[in-house]
């Protein structure tokens, strides 16, 4: 299943934005209203659980400075990736694209679908008002 955010534009500069997304404690600004747990773990990892969600860990798995960011789930149970595509704009500003990517059968992927859409969403929403 591969879902993908709108482009959002972002105050920041690509590089700026990069290490933003690199320090795994700045995804709790992005996370929606409903999170009912956000705990850094490692250097690069994060455990997060949405309401009524399992718990999910994500840990950073591949960066290219200024312009991706991979991160990918530390359990194989739930097996995806979460990129960020950065484009630079000028000194100031850059523009930002989730992208989700999952190999689920095709039974969890019509009940994920929809609240992945709407998670993608609120944090590219989020990352535009930086």
């Amino acid at each position: 299943m591969n879902l993908t955010s709108k482009k959002v534009t972002v105050q920041k500069s690509a590089q700026e934005l990069c290490d933003f997304l690199c320090d795994v404690k700045n995804f709790e600004k992005l996370m929606p209203e409903n999170i009912s747990k956000f705990e850094v773990i490692k250097e690069n990892a994060f455990i997060f659980a949405l309401k009524g969600m399992p718990e999910i860990a994500l840990e950073v798995k591949e960066v290219t400075a200024p312009n991706y960011v991979k991160l990918g789930a530390m359990s194989d149970k739930i097996p995806f990736t979460l990129t960020s595509n950065i484009e630079e704009v000028n000194e100031t500003s850059s523009q930002a694209e989730l992208k989700f990517e999952g190999d689920f059968n095709p039974m969890m992927a019509m009940m994920i679908k929809g609240p992945i859409t709407k998670f993608l969403e609120t944090l590219s929403s989020n990352l535009e008002n930086l």
